[in-house]
């Protein structure tokens, strides 16, 4: 007669395996959580950033059309963004100054402009800024992003 091979039965095929796909969760589900609100918070940061950027380019905006008006460019800087507690800070300033390869030197504004040591007149510059306080999700430190995000644009006039 020959031998029948036994086949375990269902109830112990799965003995050994009942919970463990509980226990990879429990061990793996914080890391994805972690993961998550850092990719979610870094995309929030970004997006402050952005609207920071486009705050200073609308003051540029403003002062390349309308010229000097320090109220006018804060307010267009301010206005400039959909995100609360943007400001206009520091103020926009008006300076002369000659450019240089490490930026623009300012100079004195007398009557005529002085000459730059590349021969050329100074030109007249507004500074433009905006400064927004990051906003964390949770209230730990923001994986190493900056309190405030800043934006600051120099544009000559002349």
């Amino acid at each position: 007669m020959p031998r029948r091979k036994m086949q375990p039965s269902r109830r112990h095929r799965c003995i050994g395996n009942s919970g463990a796909a509980a226990i990879e969760f429990a061990l793996l589900g914080p890391l994805l959580l972690i993961l998550l609100v850092g990719a979610v918070e870094l995309g929030f940061a970004m997006y402050q950033a952005m609207q920071v950027y486009n705050a200073v380019e609308a003051g540029v905006v403003y002062a390349m059309s309308k010229g000097w008006d320090e109220a006018g460019i804060s307010t267009a800087v301010v206005n400039g963004s959909t995100v609360p507690g943007l400001t206009a800070t520091p103020a926009p300033v008006q300076f002369c100054g000659c450019p240089e390869a490490g930026g623009i030197a300012e100079v004195a504004c007398t009557d005529p402009l002085p000459t730059c040591v590349d021969g050329d007149r100074a030109g007249q510059y507004i500074r433009i800024s905006a400064a927004l306080p990051h906003q964390t999700i949770l209230p730990f430190p923001s994986l190493g992003l900056p309190p405030t995000m800043t934006a600051r644009s120099i544009i000559r006039l002349n």
